[in-house]
């Protein structure tokens, strides 16, 4: 059973997005059009290409990730470390173009400033959460 302030927590965060403009349908925007760019990206594009052979799959994933980061949906189960600590030499430099890229398309599509603003902090701290337990992972000898 969930606890009732964990579901007054999770209703505030899905109203806050909805007032700045982040909904569903944006969210599955983002995602598409993000990894239509990745996809294209000579450093990037190669790296996913590699690991990914079923681009709906995890599109679908990459919506249900970004739809709990940012309107609580809780469709999203998983553990996006273990995917990424599994890519080896990925490191920093690949994760600071994964957010410029990322930047850039909220820059382009995003309803709002306020959106954008959201959606980059929310993607800064995915990025350095991942690049940190990379780092550790390496660090522990396992890479």
């Amino acid at each position: 059973m969930t606890h009732p302030i964990t579901m007054e927590a999770r209703k505030d965060k899905a109203e806050f997005a909805a007032s700045i403009g982040i909904t569903d349908a944006f969210i599955s925007r983002l995602v598409d059009e993000f990894y239509q760019r990745v996809r294209a990206d000579a450093l990037l594009g190669p790296i996913f290409e590699k690991h990914i052979s079923n681009w709906e799959p995890h599109l679908a994933r990459m919506k249900d990730f970004w739809g709990s980061i940012a309107i609580e949906s809780g469709r999203f189960k998983g553990n996006p470390m273990l995917k990424h600590v599994a890519i080896h030499g990925l490191g920093e430099a690949h994760f600071r173009h994964w957010l410029s890229l990322f930047n850039d398309t909220l820059a382009d599509i995003a309803p709002n400033t306020k959106a954008a603003a959201f959606f980059a902090q929310k993607a800064e701290m995915v990025g350095q959460s991942l690049l940190a337990g990379i780092e550790a992972h390496k660090m522990r000898g396992n890479t």
